[in-house]
């Protein structure tokens, strides 16, 4: 089978303004930073998925921004609601790819597609408000998991937002895992001889996780990093970590993430603050 090749990012937290900042920097040039990138690629990819917070507020003028950004990359991109997203807005404001709806006339943003063979389920973990940060898949989402993560078929690959196991990270296991990730998990088992990986964002950390089998992949975030430390009561800013986006190979026989981490910006200043401001910042 021929491979695929595909660009992830994630929590690229647009503003409603072009000045909108958030834990010091500003979303909106690293977002362009990143397209221009991806365009200098000597590879040209298959796609490009964006795994969630597009927008920090799911407000037009942000998703128009956003939109207006990634209309400049020379390669279809596909989109996964962000626990700070709403589907209905991606729906409306965020040209993808084509694809296939697995819930037509819900509002859910869940979807799957095809590229070479290659099949490609992204999930909508987006609960109600009154979990956020966490996420939650419906019963009617479990259903399309359980219905797509069969022992034969193509080879598949999955993209949501929230992790679904444990990062062995006390304040992002308390605060950010889809509740019903195990049974997420479990549902996956199946289909783990065919399974490339569960691709995801939300954590704005690159983090690496097999657990039976199954390869789970986090992406940094495009310009503000946290911190994922196994002694961490509290979310943490990371201000050592650079934005980055993952260049993504699936060949025959095996799966390679490769990470693009880049230098932070011309006159881009990281704002030293406590940790009970990015606990802030993130429910905002």
């Amino acid at each position: 089978m021929p491979p695929v090749t595909f660009i992830h990012l994630s929590d690229t937290h647009f503003g409603p303004t072009r000045e909108y900042s958030r834990q010091g920097h500003r979303s909106l040039p690293y977002a362009r930073h990143v397209v221009e990138m991806i365009n200098r690629l000597p590879v040209r990819p298959d796609f490009v998925i964006h795994t969630g917070d597009v927008a920090t507020h799911p407000t037009e003028e942000a998703y128009r921004l956003a939109a207006e950004v990634f209309s400049a990359l020379d390669a279809p991109i596909y989109y996964a609601t962000g626990n700070h997203d709403t589907s209905a807005d991606i729906h409306r404001y965020m040209p993808m790819g084509p694809k296939e709806d697995c819930q037509p006339d819900t509002g859910t943003l869940s979807y799957t597609f095809t590229v070479r063979g290659h099949r490609f389920l992204v999930l909508d973990a987006r609960g109600p408000d009154e979990i956020d940060p966490r996420g939650l898949l419906s019963p009617q989402q479990l259903d399309v998991l359980r219905a797509e993560a069969t022992p034969d078929g193509p080879p598949l690959t999955l993209f949501t937002h929230y992790p679904a196991v444990r990062l062995n990270s006390p304040w992002m296991d308390a605060n950010m895992l889809i509740y019903n990730g195990e049974e997420m998990h479990r549902a996956l088992l199946p289909a783990r001889g065919r399974l490339r990986g569960v691709f995801f964002g939300h954590i704005h950390n690159s983090t690496q996780i097999i657990r039976d089998g199954i390869f789970y992949c986090a992406v940094a975030s495009t310009f503000a990093g946290f911190t994922t430390w196994p002694s961490e009561e509290m979310i943490r800013a990371d201000h050592d970590a650079m934005p980055a986006f993952n260049f993504v190979q699936l060949l025959p026989d095996q799966t390679i993430v490769q990470q693009r981490p880049f230098a932070r910006l011309a006159g881009e200043a990281t704002r030293k603050a406590g940790e009970g401001d990015y606990s802030r910042n993130l429910e905002d």
